[in-house]
Order: structure tokens, then sequence, then C-alpha cells
């Protein structure tokens, strides 16, 4: 890579700090952290108290930044959460070939016309697939998770615990680019609702049973998860199915967040070998019906 690439990638990272955003290094000509992980921790330097993560470890400091990307051709991650940063991510089909399926972008544009509100006129970038990222900018107070397909199909968040790539990286799959927009609009309170997790039933039985019940809900959470994850090849979507179907109780009767429940099944199913649009197909299925079925929950025994 040139030496004027590099300098306008490390003009894409101060120019990213500019704006409040915090960045980190991620590999050349990929989406991936330059930064090392905990197993290669040298515990020296910000890790001296212990290891730091990629989002503890992002900055706007320009010096920082200047030092970083001396060393290489660093494309530039945003770490969304201490950005104050909530970021829609609308993808494109994996099947381009086929023109039944809606893009992220379409799929997010009928959900804010059901809600009766346009589409935030808010800074964009096109992404390297050709989707868009919208940036909007989150409440203080508040730590949003990121979502995958909580929204609708293809629309997935990225908040705490997620970064996005910012314009003027690239990839072999094409560049980041910014499209319209100088600043980040505010996240709108109706889609805010969306995203938050579901409030805790408040009249339960008792203060005893229902933190029992949650107890219980967050225990089926964890082995449901590791029974998809070892699933193996020919019951992977089975397996899926039945854990949905079995955690939706739980969603619908407030001890678990939808959004919580999907994240941590889409990411077991991806991990057994499933893509992602067979989890979040699967998941919504398994999960509408369980949440239709379960509105009662049954007396303690």
């Amino acid at each position: 890579m040139t030496y004027d690439a590099r300098s306008a990638l490390l003009r894409a990272a101060l120019d990213a700090a500019e704006r409040g955003w915090h960045v980190f290094p991620l590999r050349p000509g990929t989406k991936r952290p330059a930064l090392h992980g905990e197993q290669a921790c040298p515990r020296t330097r910000e890790c001296t108290a212990g290891h730091r993560k990629w989002e503890q470890r992002a900055t706007t400091d320009p010096d920082r930044i200047r030092a970083a990307w001396s060393r290489a051709p660093f494309n530039v991650g945003i770490a969304t959460g201490p950005s104050g940063l909530l970021v829609v991510d609308l993808d494109m089909p994996k099947d381009k070939g086929s023109s039944d399926a809606p893009s992220g972008a379409a799929t997010f544009r009928a959900v804010c016309e059901r809600a009766g509100h346009p589409v935030p006129d808010t800074y964009r970038t096109r992404t390297a697939s050709g989707g868009q990222h919208l940036y909007l900018a989150a409440p203080d107070g508040i730590r949003l998770p990121n979502t995958a397909g909580t929204i609708g199909e293809l629309v997935d968040t990225r908040a705490w615990g997620g970064y996005v790539v910012a314009a003027g990286s690239c990839t072999p799959s094409g560049a980041y680019e910014a499209l319209c927009g100088s600043v980040a609009a505010s996240l709108p309170s109706w889609l805010q609702s969306i995203l938050e997790p579901a409030p805790r039933t408040s009249q339960a039985p008792s203060v005893a049973v229902a933190g029992q019940s949650r107890r219980y809900a967050d225990v089926a959470l964890d082995s449901e998860a590791r029974s998809v994850a070892a699933a193996q090849l020919g019951a992977r979507e089975a397996a899926l199915f039945r854990a949905a179907r079995a955690l939706g109780r739980f969603v619908a009767w407030g001890d678990l967040p939808r959004h919580v429940v999907e994240q941590a099944l889409q990411e077991a199913g991806e991990a057994a070998g499933l893509t992602v649009s067979e989890c979040r197909s699967t998941l919504r299925s398994a999960l509408n019906w369980s949440i239709t079925h379960n509105t009662r929950r049954r007396d303690a025994a």
C-alpha cells in the first residue's frame, strides 16, 4: 500500500476522532481488530493492570492515533459504545441474484413507515458489500446492546460491545464511503423503545418466585446455547429450533429479553456451522410461535 493510502487512512481515523468517536486499528484490508488478544497480552503499557480489549483501548487522542497508524496502513474501527453511537447496519441479501429478497435498507424503511416516522436523516456510510450504516447518537445514561434481526431481516445494530468500519477503510470487497449527513442525528425514541432490553415483570407472584424464575431462565439460556453450539451436522437447525421454542416462554413471561435470547442463539448457531440467514429465519419463526403460545405463566409447582 502506498504512503498516500496510509495517509488517507490516518486522516480517516483522525476525522472520526474529531467527531468524538473512539477509534482503534483494524488489520490492513480487513474488518478484524489489529490489537492483541487476551492470550497474547504482554501485560504492559495500557494492559499493565490487566488485559484491555479493543473497546477499552479505542481512543480519540490524536497522538495515540498518529503513533498507531504510523506502523501500518490499518483500516479504522469505531467502537460504537464509548463513542455514544447506535449504528443501524443495513445489510444486502446474501443471494444477490434473488430479486424478491428485500435489502436491509428496504426493510428498515418499511419499519419506519409502519411506525409513522421517516428514516432518520443522519450521517451514513456505504459498506464494502453495498449495504449502509446509519449513525445515530444514543442518549446519555443508557447502554444499548448489539442486536441481530430484532428490528427486521438484515437490520442489525451496533452499540456497546460492537464496532463498525469507518469511512475511508478498504477491503478486497470494496471501500467504506461516507454518503450523506455531517453529524449523527439523535436516536429516535420510537426506535430506542424497540432496542432497549424489555423490563422485568413488575407484578410477579413474589420476589422469591420471580428471582428463582429469572435464575432458572439464565441457566436455561446458557444450557440451550451450549447444546446448539455443540450440535452436529444434520441436527444443527433442529437443535436451534428446539432451543428457541424452549426459551421463547421466558421471553413471553418477562424473564429474558428477546434480543438476549436471539443474540445468544444466533452466536451458538453460527458456531455450530449454520449461516447467518439460516439462524435468523429459524429463530424468528420458533420464537414467535413460542411467545404466542406461552403468554401465561404456568402456576408455580
